[in-house]
């Protein structure tokens, strides 16, 4: 008689619903630019030393989030949510740093043979990222940790991975919590580590922070209108109130000559960084009542970040940013850079984003934390390669005066104490940015706001669009109002000296600057007041409208209905402002590569007295001092305008044609500017079917015809590189994509010897396909356990060619008899602790298979039943699709819910004589482990033997033979 050994096998049932994974045609690795003046032959030294090693732990510094403190936890953060784009940043060495810092200072210098010799992404990786063995080592840690790695910044200095919250809290050793934060607006909800992370020993002093790992996001800068009256306006028709629109910012600051002498971006870009999608109609509505073109900017969603959503407040905060650095700059090609609905992302992931892709000259951002609140988690690595790339970075310097921590009197986390403290907002005090503080009409005179007194055109029959006429007298901003109960009390332009950043040596030479050696902010301030007058714009965002208003600009700027507009106010408005100016000055000067770092030249040209008389508004009146009252302000209430520099407004407001006819001209060879664009042959396409390409790279000045290659980036997949246009400037790509949802193409133009580089993109729209169709594969990480103890190899199942349906995971191993008293359990990764599972945009999906070498958990049935883990020896081979369907109607009549989850199930499978085992596992919002559907054995059980073993996966769809088995292998080794 013939014995049959019995092999293991063990079932796993996933229904895959309409996941988004890219499939793009040839690929490759990004190559690195040739050696200039600004790269180096060398690629950076290897400095993690053999291998990844969890035995020793070291702590990382500044990496428990200030708010997450245990007085406020509300419970554990469920094992199961998943946590997309963690970011691990990596710090440089001491050499590298001193090379970055010595570079940078010779890019600024203009008898520099560096100077202005920009470095694009690939180059300042080559340079100043970690060497190709660490990034491979650290990938490699992180996918045995069970971490899914979605991409590597083109700088090497960073890595985004997504796993669960129990994958974070065994990599990091800590432990995730969820936080009740008490606002002035109520009660939010967060999560984040409840300690410090840990990391291996290998990697101290290489890892710098670790981002995304809580959903703190940073601070919109924007301040709604208290001081308004009914139905306010430019100079309105209808209460006599004034109000400003783009025509009266040209007029005030001085901008309208550089439009008369020609000067209005062109060949100029911006970025504008944001955390919410934003519509275009709005954008569309503000140029059609300022009177200006319709100009649409880019969208770029930043990959990986979710689906394009709309977020109160923070849509208001983008749509003003793009109406205002596009009516300034009304040449420029604006950029939108933003997050989706994953809000573990924010606009701090889109500055990096458009750092790391070199997206625009000039990056606005109007958001911010006061340095107390960053826990760690700094943008400087970033924002010096920014530098290094010629991308000057602007940033808003806070709406909460001087005491930029503040959040309301009656919430104690952060302390009152810390709250009422001295503090200013963070990017705007780095060094490597320009932060921009708050103006006001000047107080001193009633006829500074009144129309007809010559700094405003008189009262009509209608709207005046631009009613300002010239220059109106300014002094520092603030609206702070008294016992009001929250940081609503305050609304004033933030300054002050950082804690974080000692003072550059550019921040010298102007009278009024403070002897200490801290970094001041802000540099330069312009106008944010909400009422003296606040600013006019459009916005579909209904939390910044006021009562009973029905639009936002469907008659100009007014509602139709109700003849309201949408007004505001805040540093939010004064940054994208100010990027707007940056654009024209690059533009009249030659600047078609950008600038870098301005700080320099702004205090260079401030430190003369004749051109600081000219180009500079001193503001010598008003404060930023807490006004609030007692329970808002601490003995040292903030600082107050005087002559030259100072804490409250930095060094005054601008006359930006003075300021831009004094700027050095130049002196380098002159680029063309250039724009790309990106046209799809098919906005819509079907599965797997080609979509085409056409990419066009044109002169935004003259008619000449660009040179050079292009670089494709598809979704969040390594650039495709050393793609040569054609003699016309053109070139095609052709793809197709194999699963539905929105992808987007990034393309980089190089530039060539005469012509500057710039970006394009392009979004389609694959259409949900029918189900029963495609493909997947499977994979699994290998497993190393030491004999006695519990590990889990993650299985991952990939759909392809828009798969959807459910797969069957069987898995066998090598040597079933030696592994009979092996235990199992698989354990659910993917539910997002709310009670239901969002697959949408994934490009795969995950399960833990956990083996358990310690016999004792299944000795008996009580240790079974304990433990909710299988025993190999009770697992039947002969188990049939009835018995399994049987099970599931089972757990469904049971009462769980099943629309819209993602269905994990499983059969257990086995030869021989042994018991039969059938189960279906619906995944809901609690992490856990299967239970177990079986038996036990008496027999006494020993520990699986030490040795190496290769377990077998397979997957094969349920209901549609057509559709090709899947296969993969791991090794298991006991130890």
């Amino acid at each position: 008689m013939k014995i049959i050994t019995p092999r293991l096998k063990f079932s796993l049932s996933i229904q895959l619903l309409a996941f988004s994974l890219l499939a793009v045609g040839a690929s490759s690795q990004p190559t690195f630019a040739q050696s200039s003046p600004t790269t180096r032959a060398t690629s950076p030294v290897a400095r993690i030393a053999g291998g990844i090693s969890a035995s020793d732990l070291t702590p990382l510094a500044n990496s428990q989030h200030p708010l997450a403190q245990a007085k406020f936890a509300s419970g554990r953060l469920a094992g199961s949510t998943r946590l997309e784009g963690i970011s691990i940043y990596f710090s440089r060495t001491k050499s590298q740093e001193a090379d970055l810092q010595a570079l940078i200072a010779a890019q600024q210098n203009p008898g520099s043979p560096q100077y202005h010799q920009w470095l694009t992404p690939e180059q300042f990786a080559s340079r100043f990222g970690m060497a190709d063995a660490d990034i491979a080592k650290v990938k490699s840690w992180l996918e045995q940790q069970g971490f899914q790695v979605d991409s590597v910044a083109r700088s090497r200095n960073m890595i985004r991975f997504s796993g669960t919250a129990t994958q974070v809290e065994a990599a990091f050793n800590t432990e995730m919590y969820k936080y009740s934060i008490a606002t002035s607006t109520g009660v939010e909800q967060h999560f984040a580590p409840s300690t410090a992370l840990s990391l291996p020993l290998a990697l101290a002093g290489v890892v710098e922070s670790v981002h995304n790992l809580n959903d703190f996001r940073p601070r919109a800068h924007v301040v709604a209108n208290k001081m308004r009256l009914v139905k306010p306006a430019f100079t309105s028709s209808q209460s006599g109130s004034v109000f400003f629109a783009p025509g009266d910012i040209a007029a005030v600051y001085d901008i309208a000559k550089e439009y008369n002498a020609g000067i209005t971006g062109t060949g100029q870009s911006i970025t504008i960084v944001g955390q919410s999608a934003v519509a275009l109609s709005d954008i569309e509505a503000f140029q059609t009542a300022a009177g200006f073109s319709i100009k649409d900017p880019t969208l770029v969603l930043v990959p990986g970040t979710g689906s394009s959503t709309l977020f109160p407040t923070d849509e208001t905060e983008s749509d003003l940013d793009l109406e205002w650095s596009g009516s300034i700059a009304k040449g420029a090609t604006i950029y939108f850079i933003y997050t989706g609905s994953n809000t573990n992302f924010g606009a701090f992931d889109s500055l990096s984003y458009a750092v790391d892709n070199k997206i625009g000259t000039i990056i606005s951002s109007s958001y911010g934390e006061c340095e107390a609140d960053l826990g760690g988690q700094n943008l400087e690595s970033v924002l010096e390669q920014a530098t290094t790339q010629g991308q000057t970075v602007i940033s808003a310097s806070g709406d909460s005066g001087s005491t930029d921590c503040f959040v309301g009197n009656n919430i104690t986390n952060p302390s009152l104490t810390v709250q009422e403290s001295l503090a200013v907002d963070y990017p705007a005090s780095s060094p490597f940015v320009t932060g921009v503080g708050g103006t006001e009409i000047s107080t001193s005179s009633s006829d500074y706001v009144t129309p007809g007194d010559g700094y405003w055109a008189s009262i009509g029959s209608s709207d005046q669009i631009t009613s300002a006429l010239k220059y109106i007298p300014e002094q520092v901003w603030n609206e702070d109002l008294g016992n009001c109960g929250s940081s609503d009390c305050l609304d004033s332009g933030g300054g002050g000296a950082s804690t974080l950043f000692t003072k550059p040596s550019w921040q010298t030479n102007v009278s009024g600057i403070p002897s200490g050696n801290t970094r001041f902010v802000p540099d330069i301030s312009l106008h944010a007041s909400t009422g003296l007058p606040g600013y006019l714009f459009c916005t579909s965002d209904q939390s910044f409208w006021v009562a009973n208003q029905l639009a936002s600009c469907n008659s100009g700027f007014r509602d139709g209905s109700t003849g309201d507009l949408t007004v505001a106010g805040g540093t939010s408005f004064a940054a994208p402002i100010f990027a707007g100016m940056v654009a024209l000055v690059n533009q009249q000067q030659g600047y078609s590569t950008g600038q870098g770092l301005i700080n320099p030249m702004l205090y260079t040209l401030a430190s003369d007295s004749a051109t600081y008389a000219s180009a500079f508004h001193d503001i010598t009146s008003g404060n930023n001092l807490c006004l609030a009252g007692s329970g808002y302000c601490s003995g040292t209430p903030g600082f107050t305008a005087g002559v030259g520099y100072d804490e409250a407004s930095g060094l005054g407001s601008v006359d930006l044609y003075n300021l831009a006819n004094v700027w050095p001209v130049n002196t380098e060879a002159t680029l063309i500017s250039t724009t790309t664009t990106v046209s799809p042959s098919n906005a819509t396409p079907a599965l797997n079917a080609s979509v085409t390409f056409t990419i066009s790279v044109a002169s935004a000045i003259g008619t000449t015809v660009p040179t050079g290659t292009v670089s494709i980036t598809v979704d969040s997949n390594s650039a495709i590189t050393g793609n040569t246009l054609t003699a016309n400037g053109t070139f095609t790509y052709t793809t197709s994509f194999s699963t539905s949802g929105s992808h987007q193409v990034l393309v980089s133009y190089s530039g060539d010897a005469t012509h500057a580089a710039s970006t394009g993109s392009a979004m389609v729209s694959v259409p949900v396909p029918v189900s029963g169709v495609g493909t997947f594969t499977l994979s699994a990480t290998n497993l190393t356990v030491t004999q006695g103890s519990t590990g889990s190899s993650t299985i991952t199942v990939t759909p392809a060619g828009g798969y959807t349906g459910t797969v069957e995971i069987g898995f066998d191993t090598s040597n079933d008899n030696a592994l009979q008293n092996l235990c199992y359990e698989f354990t659910n990764t993917l539910t997002d602790g709310n009670g239901s599972v969002d697959v949408t945009g994934k490009s795969a999906v995950t399960t833990q298979l956990s083996f358990d070498t310690n016999a004792a958990d299944c000795a008996t049935t009580a240790a079974v039943s304990k433990t909710g883990k299988h025993v190999v020896r009770s697992i039947r081979h002969n188990n049939t699709s009835k018995n399994r369907s049987d099970e599931g109607m089972k757990m469904a009549s049971a009462g769980i819910a099943l629309a819209g989850l993602l269905m994990l199930g499983f059969v257990g499978r086995s030869s021989g004589r042994l018991r039969g085992l059938s189960c279906l596992i619906l995944l809901t919002a609690a992490s856990f482990a299967i239970s177990a559907c079986g038996g036990s054995s008496s027999n006494t059980i020993s520990n699986p033997p030490k040795g190496t073993y290769t377990v077998s996966l397979t997957g094969q769809d349920t209901s549609s033979a057509t559709i090709p088995q899947a296969s993969t292998t791991f090794t298991f080794t006991i130890n």
